[in-house]
């Protein structure tokens, strides 16, 4: 099956390079950034180009949400099948004449970062139980994790990941502002972040909630708000407020 990848950021590259390790053979990478597309193309020998789109079977949209509509305009071959990676949109705002799908992987990525893909899920949606199955075959060659989604369960699926990822990272960077203001190395709260992350592959996160909100500790909470300021107080507050409703202690 010819396969094209288009766009040159984060998803694309490792789009590529699942392929490349998996022995997918990919046709060409596509998009405008030449000089993100000459690297990848020099790392996986993967021929590219931002003049020509090759002609194929499958073309695999890893491009921003807000470029993806646009973007798919570009692709003239009818009845071919193409598939976009975003988690927050439906397979209905390619626009075309050809076949329609979504092929999401759940995970953060950057470049510069090794990942296992066999681990990586998959969510995969169509509009036949044909083009399912092509898609469902190319993920399960990637991944060990594959499975059928509705855009409805695709929603909740990229809400849940938000939370769990987006806002997780977006505090470490919080925490990571206090202790460089106190000049404390924050490789020194990085077994304190393993345990935590580790912790919830044993056990349910309601379980696993430590910290002064679920103890009640109004002495400890009191102190820390008088310790912040600005947004930083005002997200303390905030998810305390939500660990006291979570446990009913508010």
């Amino acid at each position: 099956m010819q396969t094209v990848i288009i766009g040159s950021g984060n998803v694309a590259y490792h789009l590529a390079k699942a392929c490349k390790q998996n022995d997918i053979p990919l046709a060409q990478i596509y998009g405008r950034n030449e000089n993100e597309l000459r690297k990848i193309s020099s790392e996986l020998h993967i021929p590219y180009s931002t003049q020509k789109l090759e002609e194929a079977d499958l073309y695999l949209l890893s491009v921003s949400d807000q470029s993806i509509e646009e973007v798919s305009k570009i692709i003239s071959k009818k009845n071919c099948l193409v598939a976009h990676t975003s988690g927050s949109l439906p397979k209905e705002i390619l626009v075309g004449e050809y076949r329609k799908s979504s092929f999401y992987p759940l995970q953060t990525f950057s470049k510069s970062k090794h990942l296992d893909y066999k681990k990586i899920p998959f969510f995969i949606e169509a509009e036949n139980s044909e083009d399912q199955q092509i898609l469902m075959n190319l993920a399960s060659q990637i991944s060990a994790n594959v499975m059928e989604s509705t855009y409805e369960k695709r929603k909740y699926i990229h809400l849940t990941a938000v939370f769990a990822c987006n806002f997780v990272n977006h505090l470490f960077s919080r925490a990571k502002e206090i202790s460089d203001s106190q000049q404390i190395p924050f490789d020194y709260f990085l077994p304190l972040i393993d345990e935590t992350v580790q912790k919830i592959h044993e056990i349910e996160p309601k379980s696993a909630q430590t910290g002064p909100a679920v103890r009640n500790d109004e002495r400890v909470l009191q102190l820390h708000e008088q310790l912040l300021k600005d947004e930083s107080l005002l997200l303390y507050k905030t998810i305390n407020n939500s660990i006291k409703k979570m446990y009913h202690l508010s």
